[in-house]
C-alpha cells in the first residue's frame, strides 16, 4: 500500500477550481488509501457554525480567507490524510509554501465549459452568486489561479467520470511503490 515516506510528504492535497470534483475525488481517494479525509470548506463551516455562503455574506471574503488560512495551515501540517482545499486557497502565499513543503498535490483540471455546466444551478458558491456572468467569473478565477494550480505534483483531467480519474491517481501513486 502507498506510504507517504516514499514521496517524502506528509499528506495529499487536492486542488482546483470550484466544481472540479475535489471533495468527491478526495473522499474516494482517502477511502481507497484507508486514511483520513478533510475538506477545508467543511472545516470552515464546522468552526464558524455557518455555511460558506453565510460566512461570505455576513463577514466578507477577507474574513473567510483568514479563517481558511488558519484551517489550511493546520491541516497541511497533518500526516497521512487527503485534504480537499478550497479553490481560492491556492492564491495564499503561506498556503502555497506549505503545500510544496508537506503535500503531494493533485490538480483536478476541468474544462471551463464543463465547470460552467456543473455549477450552473449551484447556490453554494458565493463567488458565483453575485448576479454576474458566471462564465466571466470562472474565466477570471481560472486566469488568476492557473499558474498556481499547474505547479501541482500531478495534474489529472477531471472531464471524465470519477472512476477514470481515481484510476489515474491510483496508478500515479502506485508508481511510487516500485
Amino acid at each position: 500500500m502507498f506510504k507517504f515516506s516514499q514521496i517524502k510528504k506528509r499528506n495529499i492535497c487536492i486542488i482546483g477550481l470550484m466544481g472540479s470534483g475535489k471533495s468527491m475525488i478526495g473522499r474516494d481517494l482517502s477511502k481507497y488509501l484507508k486514511i483520513k479525509f478533510f475538506d477545508t470548506d467543511k472545516e470552515i463551516e464546522l468552526l464558524t457554525k455557518k455555511s460558506i455562503n453565510a460566512v461570505f455574506n455576513q463577514n466578507g471574503e477577507r474574513y473567510f480567507r483568514e479563517i481558511e488560512e488558519k484551517i489550511c495551515m493546520k491541516l497541511l501540517n497533518s500526516k497521512n490524510c487527503v485534504i480537499s482545499l478550497g479553490g481560492g486557497s491556492i492564491i495564499n502565499k503561506k498556503i502555497q509554501k506549505e503545500i510544496k513543503k508537506n503535500s503531494y498535490s493533485i490538480y483536478l483540471k476541468v474544462k471551463l465549459s464543463n465547470l460552467l455546466t456543473r455549477l450552473q444551478t449551484s447556490k453554494k458558491r458565493p463567488l458565483l452568486n453575485l448576479n454576474q456572468n458566471k462564465k466571466e467569473i470562472l474565466e477570471k478565477l481560472f486566469h488568476d489561479r492557473r499558474r498556481y494550480y499547474e505547479e501541482a505534483d500531478f495534474i489529472v483531467n477531471n472531464n471524465y467520470d470519477k472512476l477514470y480519474v481515481l484510476e489515474k491517481i491510483k496508478t500515479k501513486l502506485q508508481n511510487y511503490e516500485k
